[in-house]
């Protein structure tokens, strides 16, 4: 190891040493009057390369810090278990660590209270953090920054942001899933008819159609859970691409951000986006799942459907039409999963032709990634409201399965049970015995046994115990059906994976 005048001197010479461009690296956080003290105009951050200053349009493309702020905890997180590690390791002297910590703590504490004074031509939130630094500590602020470029420094950030999101949104689709599981629960017996082709097919439960939405949210946990597993390695050490000549310790450093380990390759550490794609494609799947219940909600809400109603806190009337009540929250977050898949779109067609490692490009990452995190955290506690609100309207649930002979799978089943008979052929009995009762205009229970028996010399009065609808639901009993004590045992199970 060297000495520590060495370490100092090559402190001070890191600029140097690890330089890469505007994009890959950033020395000491000069202030605007250091600026002016070099070539006019220059950038305080990269200006020696260059005798004059960006244009007003450059500045406005290339700064990001209208959006990257939010990432200003990670940074600072980021930033404290650099400069501990560095001075751990001799890097960096105490009392100059000690001042970068509490510096940057003040920084936390000037953010949070809405105090800090964010510029956009320091660009990012990398380099308004270390500027303010500067401001607070002096000299010790640009000996931050050895052994580190930008490029680790927002890969590290990025990475702790999307975890952090995960964690978020795992807890708020917990909450979603209870109040899927309290409103299966207390529906385990209403009976409704169950769809394919949006016709009605056969009877099931309230409570068995919501279960399934659990079991969808349930998977959308496992992908985000399998995301952050993959995630958590960290990038911090990386530097601009190659690694450094500092004597680091990455291992120290991912440990302290809560990484399972540092990443092992550091072209890929700081040319990688597959953890947000992951996320975000984990969302675009999660999205679809509350489009498909808020399709649902909108039907249900439907006077054609009746089958439920939402309060006065989740719909809107209309301008001109007073007796209208609409479900309009439902049918926001129906809209709202184009945001999320289009978020995901535009993140992968950035990423699609980019050689390793760093491009510029990838500044595009962080608005569709913060979009994609907003709009789904939105829309699930908007989800969880309405469900916890939604009130069932039982008896139009029954009522509806008085249409669509929803029980003639169940004729059909008795026939191969009770008479034997191969179910194509009981199939094709169970369509003339419904095509007889559709030209009677009644139930399959209503049609007369004389004439079931014109169509199925062998049919018996026995017949009759298939043909009800509560008979029928209830004979579901297979594992996962919609029998009502197996809708309850599956509420029972599920608390239990997922609550």
């Amino acid at each position: 190891m060297a000495e520590p005048d060495e370490l100092e001197m090559a402190d001070r010479e890191d600029t140097r040493v690890e330089a890469e461009g505007p994009a890959e690296t950033a020395g000491g956080p000069d202030s605007a009057a250091d600026s002016a003290a070099g070539s006019a105009g220059a950038n305080p951050l990269w200006g020696g390369r260059f005798a004059s200053g960006p244009a007003e349009v450059m500045e406005r493309i290339n700064a990001s810090i209208d959006f990257d702020r939010r990432l200003y905890a990670q940074d600072i997180k980021g930033s404290q278990a650099h400069c501990r590690m560095l001075v751990r390791q001799g890097i960096l002297s105490e009392r100059d660590g000690e001042a970068i910590v509490a510096g940057l703590d003040t920084i936390l504490r000037e953010i949070e209270a809405g105090d800090f004074v964010f510029e956009a031509a320091l660009e990012d939130i990398h380099m308004n953090i270390e500027a303010r630094l500067k401001v607070l500590v002096g000299e010790a602020a640009g000996r931050l920054h050895t052994a580190r470029s930008r490029n680790d420094q927002v890969a590290t950030d990025l990475r702790l942001w999307v975890r952090d999101e995960i964690d978020a949104l795992d807890a708020a689709l917990q909450a979603l899933q209870a109040a899927l599981l309290d409103q299966a629960e207390a529906h385990a017996d209403a009976i409704m008819p169950g769809y394919t082709h949006l016709q009605p097919a056969q009877p099931v439960t309230f409570g068995h159609h919501l279960m399934a939405y659990v079991e969808m949210i349930g998977r959308d946990r496992g992908r985000f859970a399998d995301a952050r597993i993959r995630l958590n390695e960290s990038p911090l050490g990386a530097a601009a691409l190659a690694g450094t000549s500092f004597p680091i310790d990455r291992e120290a450093t991912a440990a302290a951000l809560g990484f399972e380990r540092p990443m092992a390759n550091s072209i890929d550490a700081v040319s990688d986006r597959d953890f947000a794609l992951e996320f975000m494609a984990s969302g675009a799947i999660l999205a679809l799942h509350l489009s498909r219940l808020a399709e649902e909600l909108v039907l249900w809400c439907n006077d054609g459907f009746g089958f439920a109603t939402l309060s006065d806190a989740y719909t809107t009337g209309s301008s001109i039409m007073p007796q209208k009540r609409n479900p309009d929250a439902a049918e926001l977050v129906r809209g709202k999963a184009g945001r999320v898949i289009g978020a995901l779109t535009a993140l992968l067609v950035v990423m699609k032709g980019l050689p390793l490692a760093y491009g510029k490009d990838m500044q595009e990452d962080k608005e569709p990634i913060f979009d994609c995190a907003d709009t789904l955290a939105l829309s699930v506690a908007a989800m969880t409201g309405m469900l916890r609100d939604l009130e069932p309207n039982r008896a139009a649930l029954a009522r509806a399965t008085e249409a669509g002979f929803i029980t003639a799978t169940d004729l059909a089943d008795w026939l191969v049970r009770a008479l034997g008979l191969p179910f194509r052929e009981a199939h094709h009995v169970t369509g003339e015995i419904v095509r007889r009762a559709e030209a009677r205009n009644c139930r399959l229970e209503d049609l007369p046994l004389d004439e079931l028996q014109q169509v199925e010399p062998r049919i018996t009065a026995a017949v009759s115990e298939v043909l009800s609808v509560e008979q029928a639901v209830a004979s579901r009993t297979s594992f996962g059906g919609t029998a009502p004590a197996r809708v309850r045992e599956a509420v029972a199970a599920a608390r239990k994976r997922f609550l």
